[in-house]
């Protein structure tokens, strides 16, 4: 271990070590356990996610840091932190792993074997529609495990796709700052949304002015939904009056049925509440403003069967599942 502050020369040659494999014997399995320590936060965390007793866990970071030749983590009593070597290394243990994952993706395409492991990750909005989709495919494809992954918003999505930490993502938007392939593959209304009662639902078809007088409650900066009505109201160029922004569909939905206020939000996040009158949808001008889901995967990355027989899937059934529970949802609300 070395003493006192790291320099940048020692984190280029432990870039240098990782990259070339020298002088270090680490295992795949001790990679994985660094890495659940820093997303834990906790030694005895991780242990409980790895089924393993913590004295294992402390024994394999120290390992680690002894084959590295650094301190991955700062220590302040129970608290772990990583160390400027520590977040240097977490980036090479990700490539490394990814690169474990695409090398055994290649494998299987040769095996032609219908099994592996699929992780999708998904906007928070995607997750009322994507596991009826992922039972559906798993009815069809009973070897291949699934693991989601949801994220609270648009942007840490973003950060999941990057570092290759899911195959597939499932969002609104695709990027522009990421070089990835990105296919619509079903189309996605968003919608005004109140409570039953509301005095709106007498009025019939509205013009988007008719909500100015109405409180408003929206998704936080960041999220696709946001950004779509941000984008219609431009379109109108009407203000509405946000009194609240939440960062959760399910805690906004509760809101509006409370009497808080109105909402726009994705239709997809309203099946439940519409078919049970709960929340009704407002017949506004240009509305239902449409949108497309789409299915996105790094442009560099070889996607292993399982989620290329997923991305067919999406493509090939997505729209019509989709459809037939709009179709429903959107009937004419009444003030009942």
């Amino acid at each position: 271990m070395f003493d006192g502050l790291i320099d940048k020369h020692q984190l280029d040659f432990l870039g240098f070590q990782l990259s070339f494999g020298l002088k270090m014997n680490l295992s795949f399995r001790q990679l994985r356990v660094f890495l659940e320590v820093v997303q834990q936060g906790s030694v005895t965390r991780a242990a409980e996610v790895l089924h393993l007793t913590p004295p294992a866990v402390s024994m394999q970071i120290k390992e680690i840091e002894s084959q590295v030749g650094l301190p991955l983590f700062d220590r302040v009593g129970r608290t772990l932190s990583l160390s400027s070597a520590g977040e240097y290394f977490v980036v090479h243990a990700k490539r490394m792993l990814a690169a474990l994952r695409d090398a055994e993706n290649a494998m299987s395409r040769f095996k032609r074997l219908e099994h592996g492991l699929l992780t999708v990750g998904m906007v928070s909005t995607a997750k009322y529609f994507v596991p009826r989709l992922l039972a559906l495919f798993r009815q069809e494809h009973p070897g291949i495990d699934v693991r989601l992954v949801v994220s609270a918003n648009r942007e840490a999505l973003l950060k999941l796709l990057q570092s290759s930490e899911c195959d597939l993502a499932v969002m609104g938007r695709p990027p522009r700052e990421m070089v990835v392939r990105s296919e619509a593959f079903a189309a996605h209304p968003l919608v005004f949304v109140c409570p039953t009662g509301h005095p709106l639902l007498s009025l019939g078809h509205l013009p988007v002015g008719a909500l100015g007088s109405f409180p408003f409650i929206v998704r936080e900066q960041g999220s696709g939904t946001r950004h779509a009505m941000a984008q219609f109201f431009s379109e109108h160029r009407f203000e509405p009056s946000i009194t609240m922004e939440m960062g959760s569909n399910e805690t906004i939905k509760q809101a509006v049925m409370a009497g808080m206020g109105v909402s726009f939000l994705s239709l997809h996040t309203l099946w439940l509440e519409l078919g049970a009158g709960l929340l009704k949808v407002l017949d506004v001008e240009g509305t239902p403003v449409m949108r497309t889901w789409q299915v996105v995967h790094l442009q560099s990355k070889l996607l292993s069967p399982a989620a290329e027989a997923f991305r067919y899937f999406l493509m090939e059934r997505g729209e019509s599942m989709l459809l037939a529970q709009d179709s429903v949802s959107l009937k004419p609300a009444t003030a009942a």
